[in-house]
């Protein structure tokens, strides 16, 4: 066992007499040590419940023959960062996450983890230090809240970003917001539509590193403790059969997990994360490219309509079967042999799933749409590609042609929409806020939710920042190369005519390649002073379309 390097041998007296201070006896030097790396805050609904969840893994772990090791790391709720410098933080803070758990990890030689995140970047943050340590793990997601209601329908956070808008626009009152407010989100939980945590907790049940139904069960409910008490005692058992997370997320089971993406039409944010995750396993021949998700939005269709694409929640989808039902949907498009840590093959958990709603969760021959709910967009603006949750974007938003409002901050396109400066038709184009440039690469769910509430029509927004999992409509993100990287973006000017096409899956600026190169040069862009954790993020960060990793 690793942990034998910190208890076994004469030379290891002073370290087991340390142990001996945290309560260990003679008898727990012979057993398994388990790493459990709880991302419990106080400040993040989907994280608040977790420091009581936490206690059915450590029974899990004691009754399956282990000890349990209980670390902290961070997590910052994007919905409460949102719209103002502290969004800076959020992407990177997925870097904090791999280097906290991998740092614990290494420092305390532990045998397995399990790792228990909940939010945007938490759970591919742990996902990728499950895959740079290569030790046996398991991770709980926490769970989605319940849905909110509001009025006689269900409401979330979305619901009341889209209403700061309405208000604006004079169609709801001050006293409706209010109500809103109170009763969008019910209590603990990542928020309930399918938006980046909820979208990552599917992708890292098909990828086989949670318990099947993990992703869509409620974080508080007594199935969820049920799962995180089991997932206790397996990863003990994964730790005798030194069964690893190379051996699950293999090329065929990340292929699996974009399949699911494209069925479920889930976050953008995924283009970032999956690539991302993935690098972790280069070196056993594992390689995601944009150009694998384009393969994949090609050839598998969008069978889900979830929040914010529709008004079903992941409630709703747990009721209907979760994601074994969602596999079983997608039975002849994915790699049934891949194994997961529950000791099944995704073949066999397909067997022995249910579709209890075939209108939720729909046939192959009956999809919503055609092509998968994300899809990458490439041409003169975007070269290396960018990418839109076309899975929420109505049919008649799918081709825009129109003039450029061209803004270099989040804030500046806020204002302008607000002051009435956006009319219908018209293009807007968010830049300098990608990984490099913001730094941090900003979700923009201000500026599209006013877009929304406001009822503006035909409106498209084109940024090399990215976008909330909650956001809908014709919204293009992660264009790269970036405008800080000398990026096309950055060569934009108000007035220009952009076309974005994306059932051709393209976006373009209508003019010459002469006409750019001789803008080069001549375009000043805004300089971001940063400093601190920041400034360092800048220097190392890769673009977008790498899953903007540091290097």
């Amino acid at each position: 066992m690793n942990s034998d390097i910190i208890k076994k041998g004469s030379q290891r007296a002073p370290h087991r007499s340390l142990l001996r201070a945290c309560g260990l006896n003679d008898q727990d030097f012979d057993k398994p040590f388990i790493g459990i790396a709880n991302s419990y805050v106080e400040i993040v609904p989907g994280h608040i419940h977790l420091r009581h969840l936490v206690e059915f893994v450590k029974q899990g772990i004691r009754d399956g023959g282990g000890i349990p090791f209980e670390f902290n790391t961070m997590a910052i709720c994007d919905g409460i960062a949102m719209n103002h410098d502290g969004m800076k933080y959020s992407l990177p803070s997925r870097e904090i996450v791999v280097s906290t758990v991998e740092s614990m990890s290494k420092g305390h030689s532990f045998d397995g983890l399990v790792l228990m995140p909940s939010c945007d970047k938490v759970v591919p943050g742990m996902l990728m230090a499950a895959g740079r340590l290569d030790i046996p793990s398991i991770l709980v997601t926490g769970g989605p809240m319940e849905p909110g209601h509001y009025k006689g329908k269900n409401a979330d956070l979305i619901s009341v970003y889209e209403a700061c808008g309405q208000l604006y626009a004079g169609t709801i009152t001050e006293d409706d917001l209010d109500e809103l407010e109170r009763s969008a989100c019910p209590g603990a939980g990542s928020c309930s539509g399918l938006f980046t945590a909820n979208t990552m907790a599917c992708i890292t049940e098909t990828l086989g590193m949670s318990l099947p139904m993990c992703a869509t069960s409620l974080a508080l409910s007594e199935f969820k403790e049920q799962i995180a008490y089991e997932s206790g005692k397996r990863i003990v058992e994964l730790v005798k059969q030194n069964i690893k997370p190379s051996d699950l997320m293999t090329q065929d089971a990340f292929e699996n997990a974009i399949a699911m993406d494209m069925a479920l039409g889930g976050s953008s944010n995924t283009a970032l994360h999956i690539p991302a995750i993935a690098s972790e396993f280069e070196d056993k021949g594992v390689k995601v490219t944009l150009d694998l998700f384009e393969e994949f939005s090609n050839k598998i269709p969008h069978i889900t309509l979830l929040s914010p694409a529709g008004t079903s929640t992941m409630l709703d989808l747990h009721n209907a079967g979760g994601i074994p039902a969602v596999l079983k949907s997608l039975d002849s498009k994915i790699n049934k042999n891949c194994k997961t840590c529950s000791g099944k093959t995704i073949g066999e958990i397909i067997d022995g799933a249910t579709i209890e709603d075939s209108e939720l969760i729909r046939p192959l021959n009956n999809p919503i749409h055609e092509a998968g709910g994300l899809s990458i967009l490439k041409g003169n603006i975007a070269p290396n590609g960018s990418i839109v949750k076309s899975a929420a974007v109505t049919e008649d938003l799918l081709y825009l042609k129109g003039p450029a409002k061209v803004y270099n901050s989040e804030e500046d396109a806020v204002n302008a929409i607000f002051s009435n400066e956006i009319v219908e038709g018209d293009i807007i184009v968010i830049r300098c806020e990608g990984p490099k440039g913001g730094p941090g690469m900003r979700e923009m769910l201000n500026p599209t939710s006013a877009i929304m509430g406001m009822g503006i029509k035909k409106v498209g927004l084109i940024t090399d920042g990215r976008f909330s999992g909650g956001t809908r409509g014709p919204c293009i993100g992660h264009v790269s190369p970036e405008a800080m990287s000398g990026g096309p973006i950055g060569l934009l000017q108000n007035g220009d005519i952009i076309e974005i096409d994306i059932s051709n899956k393209t976006i373009n600026v209508l003019l010459s390649q002469d006409e750019l190169d001789s803008r080069k040069g001549t375009v000043k862009l805004p300089e971001k002073s940063v400093d601190g954790w920041l400034a360092f993020y800048r220097q190392s960060v890769s673009s977008a379309d790498k899953g903007a990793i540091l290097k």
